[in-house]
């Protein structure tokens, strides 16, 4: 938001309010967005929710929702957050098949090309996602990797109409994967959840057959934030 949409709500001195905005950034709580005028969440800001989000008792219930998810679906299920760049791994629990997947918790994953990075991009205003998709280098990662930039913004589109985006082997050859929003209580996007895995036991129709089960996991984990 702009900090005259934040003094809506705080009715501050207007000198006050942009004074405290300066030093947020400063401090690297806040970032200003790219249309200049706006701000988000910094680096600071995502590293302390990160940690919120890791405290004993809540990662505890969260990992439960996460293992149960992992074996009804028989596959690695995820919570990434988006970071400055890219999304970030913050929890995972792996299969317990022998062929798998290795991409750790911390792992940074780019938006364009991965379905976490894509639920996170249809969240944004279209003008931004516009900005995105034309500035971003968009690296092929695979024969399937999306690069150009209005191809994009239409995929994005259809993942906002969706509510949930898919990985067709855009980000590693051989894998799908399929992510939902996890929502905090105003509905905004606090991070993702999906699962992946090898094409080779899964492909779009098999993962899109586990939507209501990673929904339901989802709409478990937001009422995990929303009590906390």
């Amino acid at each position: 938001m702009t900090p005259t949409q934040a003094n809506e709500q705080l009715g501050l001195p207007k000198p006050t309010i942009h004074r405290l905005f300066a030093t947020l950034e400063k401090e690297g709580f806040l970032q200003r967005d790219i249309d200049g005028r706006s701000y988000s969440f910094g680096a600071r800001s995502r590293k302390l929710s990160t940690g919120v989000l890791s405290s004993l008792r809540i990662r505890t219930a969260r990992l439960a929702i996460l293992r149960e998810l992992s074996a009804k679906i028989g596959e690695t299920c995820n919570i990434a957050l988006p970071g400055r760049d890219a999304m970030v791994y913050l929890e995972r629990v792996e299969t317990e098949w022998p062929l798998r997947i290795q991409l750790p918790i911390g792992t940074e994953v780019p938006f364009y090309c991965t379905a976490s990075g894509k639920m996170y991009l249809s969240t944004l205003p279209k003008k931004h996602l516009l900005h995105y998709a034309n500035s971003e280098k968009l690296t092929r990662h695979t024969e399937n990797t999306i690069t150009d930039p209005a191809a994009l913004a239409d995929e994005i589109e259809s993942v906002a109409q969706q509510g949930y985006a898919l990985d067709r082997q855009e980000f590693m050859t051989d894998m799908i994967a399929l992510a939902v929003p996890i929502l905090e209580t105003n509905g905004g996007l606090v991070s993702t959840l999906s699962f992946h895995a090898p094409k080779l036991r899964f492909n779009v129709e098999d993962a899109l057959s586990h939507l209501p089960a990673l929904q339901e996991a989802s709409r478990a984990l937001t009422a995990l934030i929303s009590n906390d």
